[in-house]
């Protein structure tokens, strides 16, 4: 389990592809379209850094950023150089992501954009379903609150082979991300995986993922099954531990009898990330049962 401080929040489980992008100034291309710059951010709370993405069509001059990530300077000056950039997007409003967009967005002169009106600069909030066109690409927005209510996925149906999706943290390249209640919901986050999984389905091939954190994702409808599976053991986990102590869901002490039995071997540093999932579970089962 991983925890950006005092905000995002993440977990491990995936198995990914043995793709691993360089930190610092040599950018990786991670498929036809994208190229990932890492920032120099690793830790138990963002695994290998927060993965910064270039993106353009083939023989484009310009270049479309997302998440530019921590405020480092050698990071967006690096990010910078792999310009020129037409447009920023940002995934979600989570630290990691966002501390360096006011200054990015400052050192390459172009508008950014997010779901949240509060991280746009110069530019619209971004709708659910719009089409961006810019550095020869098609970017369709995808809104998919859970992990944050502000979370946005983004779309290549054109990259090759079968089409790839920038997730943020909705799905990680090693993990399954925690629900940051309260401003994260784990309805909502299941609906986006299911979202997530039909446009992985329709293609006639494995559309990949491109993840805010960790390695590039073969198949962005088989990782769906297992993060929809994950979150349905989680639940049982739950259930059965608030019948077999008696304990009410909605009382604030539950929470942590709740982690002290499903999350038994988390270490003291995450365990906050372990409370903001209970919580958010233990409000879906008011609501769902």
């Amino acid at each position: 389990m991983q925890a950006v401080p005092g905000r995002a929040y993440t977990s491990g489980m995936a198995d990914p592809l043995p793709h691993h992008v360089r930190r610092g100034i040599r950018p990786t291309s991670v498929s036809r379209l994208a190229t990932c710059l890492l920032a120099p951010n690793p830790g138990p709370m963002t695994l290998d850094g927060t993965n910064s993405y270039v993106l353009r069509a083939p023989g484009a001059a310009g270049a479309v950023v997302v998440d530019p990530g921590p405020l480092d300077e050698g990071h967006l000056e690096h990010l910078a150089a792999l310009g020129p950039v037409e447009l920023v997007l940002l995934t979600h409003h989570h630290a990691d992501h966002r501390d360096g967009l006011a200054r990015f967005a400052e050192l390459v002169g172009a508008p950014a954009r997010a779901i949240d009106p509060a991280f746009c600069i110069g530019g619209e909030p971004l709708v659910d379903g719009e089409r961006i066109e810019a550095a020869g690409l098609a970017i369709e927005v995808l809104a998919t609150p859970g992990h944050t209510a502000d979370s946005a996925c983004f779309v290549l149906a054109d990259d090759a082979p079968h089409g790839s999706v920038l997730t943020g943290d909705t799905i990680l390249g090693r993990g399954t991300t925690i629900i940051a209640d309260p401003d994260g919901a784990l309805g909502p986050y299941l609906d986006s995986l299911e979202r997530l999984r039909a446009i992985g389905r329709s293609s006639s091939g494995h559309v990949a993922v491109l993840p805010g954190h960790g390695p590039v994702l073969r198949d962005l409808g088989e990782i769906c099954d297992e993060y929809l599976a994950h979150r349905a053991e989680r639940l049982a986990q739950v259930r059965a531990v608030l019948a077999a102590l008696g304990a009410d869901p909605a009382d604030p002490a539950t929470v942590g009898r709740v982690v002290d039995t499903v999350y038994a071997e988390t270490d003291a540093a995450v365990r906050p990330a372990a409370e903001a999932s209970v919580r958010a579970q233990l409000a879906y089962l008011r609501e769902h049962g």
